[in-house]
This record gives structure tokens, sequence and C-alpha cells, in this order.
């Protein structure tokens, strides 16, 4: 069984973006988000990454609509932590991941996603959605616009993610740091594995004690889907399953 850092069973599709280069958003996942939603009519979806809370989740109804899934926007709810409470799937979009956050623990709702995974409730992150399932949002790209109370965030799994991971370039004037350079900062400071997903791809976790990465990366230049890196070691290119890093020995404190 895959379950949590606290025990519990837990069903995620992670997805690194939700819209690539000239398609409809979610499209490119159009066949993971049906498999992953099958036999559910409704969802609850987290805006809270972006300020337009209506126009966001118009965008997202219309994505799942052919799939006869009716969405739920939180911000519209009158009692969202119940609403949260009797969800049978939870839809966190991206934007921006400090905002995000801060916004999940001003009302609670952090706690109660928490708790509605915890129960089986089927989540769903892109990007900013998809930093958040990890044990804090320290490797998120984000400018920090606003200051959540800490980086804790839903731990629903026991390592960090990158989403948008993108490959230097080997041809690039730019002499500021990669992005493997700042992951590789990070862990310096953290000894906690980091899953870099480059754009088109996902993380999909489901409770046989599984694990799989999927999708095609958007650079065609790229290895593969992802990148693993972890303290004192190289970083490595990884695909399909993963399932070993649910069940990761003990790390740091994060």
């Amino acid at each position: 069984m895959v379950t949590d850092p606290e025990g519990s069973l837990v069903e995620l599709l992670l997805l690194s973006n939700s819209t690539n280069y000239g398609r409809e958003y979610l499209a490119h996942a159009h066949e993971e988000v049906r498999d992953f939603l099958s036999g559910l009519d409704e969802l609850v979806f987290v805006p809270y990454a972006l300020s337009a809370h209506d126009d966001y989740t118009a965008r997202v109804q219309a994505a799942v609509r052919p799939l006869g899934v009716r969405v739920r926007g939180l911000h519209r709810e009158q009692d969202p932590l119940a609403a949260l409470s009797s969800a049978r799937a939870v839809f966190i979009g991206g934007g921006n991941t400090f905002r995000l956050l801060h916004a999940l623990q001003h009302d609670g709702s952090l706690q109660a996603v928490r708790e509605a995974v915890r129960r089986g409730a089927r989540y769903m992150g892109a990007s900013a959605g998809t930093n958040i399932a990890a044990p804090t949002i320290r490797t998120t790209n984000d400018m920090p616009i606003v200051e959540p109370a800490d980086f804790r965030a839903l731990g629903l799994l026991p390592f960090q993610i990158n989403p948008h991971f993108v490959d230097a370039d080997p041809a690039a004037r730019h002499m500021g740091e990669t992005r493997e350079t700042r992951l590789q900062e990070y862990l310096e400071d953290n000894d906690v594995p980091v899953l870099g997903l480059r754009e088109g791809t996902w993380l999909r976790v489901t409770s046989d004690g599984a694990a799989t990465i999927a999708g095609t990366a958007v650079d065609g230049s790229a290895p593969g889907p992802a990148v693993l890196f972890r303290r004192g070691r190289a970083a490595a290119e990884v695909s399909g399953s993963v399932s070993a890093l649910l069940t990761a020995g003990p790390v740091a404190a994060v």
C-alpha cells in the first residue's frame, strides 16, 4: 500500500504544468486526468494560487466538463472546510506557490485538504498545486510575493518536487545559477530527495504501492521526463517506476 508520511493511503496525480505550448488547459494530460477522475462526477477546485478565482475555476470546468465532472470552486463555498471534508477529489491549480500556501494556511484549508486526502479523497495538483504535495515549498521556482506562516506544505510525499524543471542551455550566455545549481544548494542544507519534473510530465501515485512518472517532456532534446537529485550523488535521469522514493529512509528535518 502507498501511504503518506503519517501512514494513510493516498491517490495522487501531480502535473508539472497545466498547459503545454499551443494546447488547451490540461489537454496534454487528458487521458491521465480522465483515468484519475474515473467514476467521479464532481471535484473541489482550489484556485488560490491565482487572484482571479472565478475565471480560474471556469477554465478548469471547461477542461473537465467533457469527462462529466462538475467543478466546485472552494472560494464560493459558504463552508470551505465542510466542502473539503466531503470531497471525493480535490484539485489545486498552479500559480504562485507562496500565495497559495498563505491562503491555505489563513483559513485552515491546508489541514482540511491534508485530512481529506488521508481519508481517501483523490488529490490532483498542477505546478504550485504539485509543489505543496511535498513536505515543504522550499523547491518552488516562484517569487515570495506574500509571506506564509512557514514553508510546511501538505506532506503527502516524503520527498520534494520541482515542477517545470528546466535543463541548462550549454549555449546560453546567462551566467546566473541554473535550476540544477539551485536544487543542489537546497540539498546542501536539506537531506531530502528532489524530483525535478520537466514540462509535459507528471507523477502518478496509486494506493497499490506504485509511483510512476509519465508524459513526454516538451523539450525534445531532454533525455527523459524527470531528474532525481539526492545529497552526495550525481543527478540521475528517471522515468517509469519511482516507487522506491515512497519508502525512502529517514531524512533530515525540513
